[in-house]
């Protein structure tokens, strides 16, 4: 039974291993939608996102702010709207490619090299789409943006993994390492006893 037990684990780690990647695919698909929006569809998409972002902080700090004052608001800051959105975007794209890599064992500088490589990689391809999309213009500064965002990314998912490993699987292993110990313990003294 214990066997058969070890046998499952593995084969659902197995399984499951590789499919943490697929929040990563998720989120290149997404960048890739929203950079497949003409310019028109991508103003009016971050300006609608302007007016619903005004409108809760509105409610909630009790502003006062009139329907037209929220709308202005948002058409004037359609800039960092849409920049918010570019750091947003590829911090969840860091993140969903660093924990995988993270719990594939790759770990350190080889953590920040691997996943901030290819997510500003990525980040430099969606630009270069956006050149073949109506209204649409690639932008160094966006790819800068992109990037500052892959790198707080994988800072965090660094800062996360190592204080899981520290609190809560190091624990965990100590343990299984001391029940170890006292099997060995056991099989000595009845070896001795034996002998």
């Amino acid at each position: 039974m214990k066997y058969f037990l070890l046998y499952i684990k593995q084969t659902l780690r197995f399984v499951l291993k590789p499919m943490s990647f697929v929040p990563a695919i998720i989120m290149m698909c997404l960048i890739f939608m929203f950079s497949e929006q003409d310019g028109y569809e991508s103003s009016r998409l971050s300006y609608e996102v302007g007016v619903k972002v005004l409108t809760v902080a509105n409610d909630t700090l009790d502003k006062g702010w009139t329907v037209e004052h929220i709308h202005q608001l948002s058409e004037d800051l359609q800039f960092y709207i849409r920049k918010t959105a570019h750091f947003t975007e590829y911090f969840l794209l860091a993140v969903s490619v660093a924990f995988p890599l993270y719990v594939y064992g790759v770990r350190g500088l080889w953590l920040v090299f691997c996943a901030g490589s290819f997510c500003i990689a990525f980040a430099c391809l969606d630009e270069y789409h956006q050149t073949f999309v109506g209204g649409r213009s690639p932008q160094k500064k966006d790819v800068f943006i992109d990037s500052c965002g892959v790198m707080l990314g994988v800072i965090v998912t660094r800062i996360v993994g190592w204080t899981g490993r520290m609190t809560i699987f190091k624990p965990l292993s100590n343990h299984r390492e001391k029940a170890g110990e006292k099997g060995r313990k056991k099989n000595v003294k009845g070896i001795s006893c034996r002998g």
